[in-house]
């Protein structure tokens, strides 16, 4: 039951999305308002259903629900409740569906905020955001479920647990912060496009998506703090890093926000 109701949740995302992006596109060619209100509410839609699946795999984890194959390959009844939270994104399908999740909820609260401020962004907006969503939501529908089933005829009575390297209390909080200061980077990249697209290149995008990239900033430098820490006490490769290539992969994005951030104080002192 919880399989099925984490793929419906997700087809119906995945439609949602592609509903945004067409009516977006309908409302910045016609300067038509109606199609804007169709794919403003359907990032809703979007993002409720994320929300479902996402309620479902946790479910499934918290319960030990083995008959699913995520929560079999990443969790057992051994692990400490906070360890079954973790699995959530210990696994590759996991973590898109958690990096979805994060997208979609910050996508509706730009949204919410913003319509008001910047109407005549807003159809770009809609379409930058569901494309990227869209993008993950495929993946998980079509590629790398995390909603997959055993084709037995008894589900298995134990899991195989998570990585043993990854029950680690620092690991389980580097993850979330690093994927929410991906996620939420994409807000101000999408009104950067739609300013970009418009021509309207003031400094109006840069008021409305100041606090999202400061959060983003926030939980990027957050989750690269909290990977040199996990890094230096479970691996031991004696250092924080010792040239560990997530933990350095992760930190480029930082540099690239910390210039963004600098650039947009200074474009909106002097215009």
């Amino acid at each position: 039951m919880i399989s099925l109701i984490g793929k419906t949740a997700l087809s119906l995302a995945l439609l949602a999305s592609l509903v945004s992006i067409f009516s977006g596109l309908l409302a910045a060619r016609q300067k038509r308002e109606k199609w804007a209100t169709v794919s403003h509410y359907a990032v809703y839609v979007a993002c409720a259903a994320v929300l479902v699946a996402s309620a479902a795999l946790l479910s499934g984890l918290l319960n030990h629900d083995f008959s699913n194959e995520y929560v079999q390959h990443y969790s057992d009844t051994r692990m400490p409740t906070m360890y079954l939270f973790a699995s959530f994104w210990g696994g590759q399908e996991g973590s898109l569906l958690f990096w979805a999740l994060v997208l979609s909820v910050s996508s509706a609260l730009a949204i919410t905020f913003a319509r008001d401020k910047v109407p005549h962004l807003m159809p770009w907006v809609y379409v930058t955001l569901m494309t990227i969503l869209g993008f993950f939501l495929a993946l998980l529908v079509f590629m790398t479920s995390p909603f997959d089933t055993h084709f037995l005829l008894e589900a298995p009575q134990q899991g195989s647990g998570l990585n043993p390297v990854l029950q680690n209390y620092w690991m389980a909080i580097h993850p979330p912060s690093i994927l929410t200061g991906y996620s939420t980077f994409a807000v101000p990249f999408a009104f950067g496009v739609a300013a970009i697209i418009t021509g309207n290149l003031d400094v109006e995008w840069i008021k409305v998506t100041r606090r999202w990239l400061l959060i983003s900033w926030m939980f990027l430098s957050l989750g690269s703090l909290l990977g040199a820490r996990w890094a230096y006490e479970e691996l031991g490769w004696g250092g924080y890093w010792a040239w560990d290539p997530v933990e350095n992969a992760a930190i480029l994005p930082w540099f690239t926000a910390t210039a963004l951030l600098h650039s947009v104080m200074i474009q909106e002192r002097r215009g």
